[in-house]
C-alpha cells in the first residue's frame, strides 16, 4: 500500500490545482456581459438557422475514416524503435499490416468515400427512390459500373 501514496498524493494535488484554478477563476474575472458578447460565434460569420438540423453522413465518415488511418501510424511508432529486434519477421508482419490498410484506402478512394460533394451519400440520402437510383447509376464508380453490365 505505501508504493501507492505518491500516486494518491499526486492525484490529490492534480485535483485540488484543477478545483482552485476554477474557483479562483471564476471569483477574479470581472463581469461585464454585453449583447455582443453573449452572441453565439461561429468562425466569424452570424450563426444562420436551426441548431438542430441534420448533418450529412460524411461528417461522420470521413471523421471514422480519420480514426482509422491515424491509428495506423500509431501501430507504426512502436515498430519503428523495436525494428531491429523485430528483424524479418517484424518487416514481414509491418508490410501485411500496411497491406491491408491500402486495400482498404484504395476501397475509399474507389467508392468516392472522401469525396466532398456530390457524392453517392448524398444520391442515398434522397427521398425519391427514382432520383436515388439514377443519382446512383451517374455516381457509381467505374469499377462496379463495369461489374454490374
Amino acid at each position: 500500500m505505501r508504493n501507492y501514496i505518491p500516486i494518491l498524493m499526486f492525484l490529490l494535488i492534480a485535483i485540488a490545482f484543477a478545483g482552485s484554478t476554477i474557483l479562483m477563476s471564476s471569483l477574479i474575472v470581472p463581469r461585464r456581459s454585453n449583447r455582443v458578447k453573449m452572441s453565439p460565434y461561429e468562425c466569424g460569420v452570424e450563426p444562420v438557422g436551426d441548431a438542430r438540423e441534420r448533418f450529412s453522413i460524411k461528417f461522420y465518415l470521413v471523421a471514422v475514416l480519420f480514426i482509422l488511418f491515424d491509428i495506423e501510424a500509431v501501430f507504426l511508432y512502436p515498430w519503428a524503435v523495436a525494428f531491429r529486434k523485430l528483424g524479418l519477421y517484424g518487416l514481414v508482419e509491418m508490410l501485411l499490416f500496411i497491406g491491408i490498410l491500402l486495400v482498404g484506402y484504395v476501397y475509399v478512394l474507389k467508392t468516392r468515400a472522401l469525396e466532398w460533394e456530390g457524392g453517392e451519400f448524398e444520391c442515398l440520402m434522397n427521398a425519391k427512390t427514382s432520383i436515388r437510383s439514377a443519382c446512383w447509376e451517374r455516381r457509381a464508380p467505374i469499377w462496379s459500373r463495369r461489374s454490374a453490365r
